[in-house]
């Protein structure tokens, strides 16, 4: 069952990762392809005009070098313009496991200061630095090197595993969904799906000292809202009071003033539960009966600052504004883009409709984007027992937790075709590094991404020989 090693364990995988050099240098050899595909800039865009397709022919071309026995040996089928889905045939179809990364990247920002080139793929301080490592090409070619690595020695997975690498997830394109749809036409019914998302996070929680392994087992909604003013606009000689501009900043100010209410979703509870052994003394009682202490644990997170309270509510960002083309000419029109996080437990229609009231009139809300959270999946599971041994296999010092994960992600997709849908990344991360992602100074740890090879070669190599069918019918058919 979960947490059985084959050929020596995890720590011997972890030693396949380091003896594979190249050149004799002393580089070990999946490093060296990580590096070589964080230099392609495979920078995403909602303009297709705007992305270099270049750099994503590139990008496959350099990933089949890289591995040659994972495109010789496993079904390859194209999915949109540049994503991929391999099959690698197990002994059995029963329960298949998708594995996902996404190959895209965002920009970066120029004005940024970057230690180190973003594209250069240096490595500095035991780690590689550059656009992608964390988010999301670690997980890639971690996801590759084990596969590779596997054929290699002739491995034969329990199950069927299938590969799902995206092309567009950071602008929540459609590669993802056109890859469920690719699955739903065939059949395929997946026992679980894993996508890139928690992590092996230290300094998760002030005075936690171990590092929490913590796995996704939700996502929060995004929505992308509009709030508009309209008037006569004119000359800036002559200002008029409660003109567009003046009455759209009353509306950010009052949404800003008005969030949406607070609670504890189930996940958390569970998270701050199994932390509570590795919390100081004074915070033991209160994570260890967290599911009888929700609104005392509420109002501490909402303490604690913004990543925690982002844990307890629905959130609203205002991203960007427009009005006047000019300097001297007042607006006729002025907008502001809100970002919305629909916690588990809100709804859309719900969170709109709070934005309205809180807004007041003469604003026009407008919905541009939606998403509902995902479904919760289980933890009380043997997909999830198995994700947590591989954890405990790997990670001895992590604790091993769900979460409700606050950022977006293709996995969401996948809900439709699966109930045990997880996010987790296997690399140790620090809290900057975490606040790295999308922001400057992105780097992973040469250790801790050979690391994350092991991880992933010992989760193909548990997969359970178990055929049973599912207990439960598909989410399509419930």
């Amino acid at each position: 069952m979960p947490g059985r090693e084959q050929g020596g364990g995890a720590a011997s995988h972890r030693a396949v990762a380091q003896e594979a050099t190249i050149d004799g240098g002393g580089l070990p050899r999946a490093v060296a392809k990580l590096q070589a595909l964080v230099r392609i800039p495979t920078v995403s865009s909602r303009d297709p005009a705007e992305v270099d397709t270049a750099a994503f022919d590139r990008f496959l071309t350099e990933l089949a070098r890289l591995f040659p026995l994972l495109h010789e040996r496993l079904d390859l089928t194209r999915i949109h313009t540049h994503g991929l889905l391999f099959r690698w045939p197990g002994r059995s179809t029963a329960r298949p496991a998708v594995l996902m990364a996404h190959l895209d990247v965002v920009p970066v920002d120029g004005d940024a200061p970057w230690r180190h080139d973003p594209f250069g793929a240096e490595i500095v301080d035991g780690s590689i630095w550059g656009r992608g490592t964390l988010d999301d090409k670690g997980c890639l070619v971690a996801i590759c090197e084990a596969v590779e690595s596997l054929l290699g020695d002739g491995f034969v997975p329990a199950q069927d595993v299938w590969l799902s690498f995206g092309c567009d997830e950071e602008v929540m394109g459609t590669a993802a969904r056109l890859a469920v749809e690719e699955l739903r036409g065939r059949g395929v019914r997946p026992w679980f799906v894993l996508d890139e998302g928690g992590a092996i996070a230290h300094e998760a929680f002030p005075g936690v000292a171990a590092p929490v392994g913590v796995v996704g087992v939700t996502e929060k909604g995004v929505t992308t809202l509009e709030l508009r003013t309209d008037g006569r606009g004119g000359h800036a000689s002559t200002p008029a009071k409660g003109g567009p501009t003046a009455r759209l900043a009353r509306a950010v100010l009052r949404l800003e003033r008005s969030p949406m209410p607070a609670s504890v979703p189930e996940p958390t509870v569970e998270l701050f539960r199994r932390m509570a052994p590795h919390a100081p003394a004074a915070l033991r009682p209160l994570m260890a009966r967290a599911d009888r202490l929700r609104p005392v644990l509420t109002r501490a997170l909402l303490a604690a600052g913004a990543e925690t309270a982002a844990m307890t509510r629905t959130t609203f960002a205002v991203t960007t504004l427009s009005g006047s083309p000019a300097l001297n000419v007042i607006a006729s029109t002025a907008k502001a883009g809100v970002n919305v996080r629909v916690m588990v437990g809100d709804t859309v229609a719900g969170v709109v409709e709070h934005v309205r009231r809180a807004v007041g009139d003469g604003v026009t809300v407008t919905v541009l984007e939606e998403q509902e959270p995902s479904p919760v999946s289980p933890v009380d599971d043997d997909a999830f027992r198995l994700l947590e041994h591989t954890i405990a296999a790997v990670f001895p010092d992590a604790v091993p937790a769900p979460y409700v994960m606050m950022a977006a992600t293709d996995s969401r997709h996948f809900t439709a075709i699966c109930e045990r849908v997880y996010r987790f990344a296997p690399f140790r991360m620090t809290k900057a590094q975490r606040e790295s992602i999308h922001s400057y100074d992105e780097h992973l740890g040469v250790e801790a991404f050979l690391d994350g090879i092991a991880w992933y070669r010992t989760l193909l190599e548990g997969l359970p020989a178990e055929t049973r069918p599912p207990t439960a019918p598909p989410p399509e058919d419930l």
